[in-house]
């Protein structure tokens, strides 16, 4: 199992402002059920502490930066989220915790699955039993 892939999304430099354009099963490798921003993060605190049974996610930092902690029960990858024009691959079974937001970070996933409170695991020590069984 990896721990994560940035993905390079295409950059439209315009004098005007940039663009940047994504599209499911082109750029990012699933369909996109789901879309949700995380912002307005307090100083200090993290967001994520989880990992998915089914879905898929890729992470934007659509403006500021945070750091993505990705930890696959075997090793752990900590990548700064920083460019809109660049998105983090997370795939199924990976433990994720986002911290260190800058100021006014705005933090965009787009998820291979709609909600479902199932599909979580919210306990590390949980987690590492979820890999143990699925073995």
């Amino acid at each position: 199992m990896t721990l994560g892939r940035i993905i390079e999304l295409s950059k439209i430099l315009d004098p005007r402002g940039n663009l940047t354009v994504t599209e499911e099963l082109k750029d990012i490798p699933f369909d996109i059920r789901r879309v949700y921003w995380v912002y307005d993060v307090p100083s200090g605190e993290s967001r994520g502490g989880h990992a998915h049974k089914t879905c898929r996610e890729f992470i934007i930092a659509v403006s500021g930066s945070f750091s993505v902690t990705l930890n696959n029960g075997r090793e752990q990858k900590t990548y700064l989220l920083n460019h809109p024009y660049q998105g983090l691959l997370v795939e199924t079974g990976t433990w994720r915790t986002l911290d260190d937001f800058s100021s006014g970070a705005v933090c965009l996933v787009l998820a291979s699955e709609f909600f479902s409170e199932d599909d979580y695991i919210r306990d590390f020590d949980e987690y590492l039993e979820y890999l143990r069984c699925s073995k």
